[in-house]
């Protein structure tokens, strides 16, 4: 139902900036809410931030909390994540994700629908 592709990730230093971009295709952008999960080696994957349909609500892990942003262009039909002051502990396959029956967002990743092929994001001690 809805296509994304993630792009942006790579490999940088801890304390460094990166900025991760999903695109969408497939349904109208503006109806869905989005979110953002990862997965590090030999863990479970953990969600990370999400965003509703409007941009108007946003929710984040308490791990990235003040250090990560989450926002979306309707116009664009992309969702981004900015990542600041990585950690190592960041370090982890990263997968955007589209929530058609939570509009307003929502964190579990029970409730999304459609999933990326994920991009690596690897933080440097």
């Amino acid at each position: 139902q809805v296509h994304l592709v993630e792009s942006g990730g790579g490999l940088v230093q801890a304390g460094d900036s990166l900025r991760l971009s999903c695109a969408a295709s497939g349904r109208t952008f503006s109806t869905y809410a989005m979110g953002w999960f990862r997965q590090a080696p030999g863990k479970e994957r953990e969600f990370v931030a999400a965003i509703s349909w409007s941009g108007g609500n946003t929710y984040y892990a308490d791990s990235v909390t003040g250090r990560f942003t989450i926002s979306r262009d309707n116009l664009k039909n992309t969702v981004y994540l900015q990542m600041n002051s990585l950690r190592p502990e960041d370090t982890a396959v990263y997968y955007c994700a589209a929530s058609l029956k939570h509009p307003y967002g929502v964190t579990s990743d029970a409730h999304y629908d459609s999933w990326g092929q994920g991009t690596q994001v690897t933080v440097s001690s």
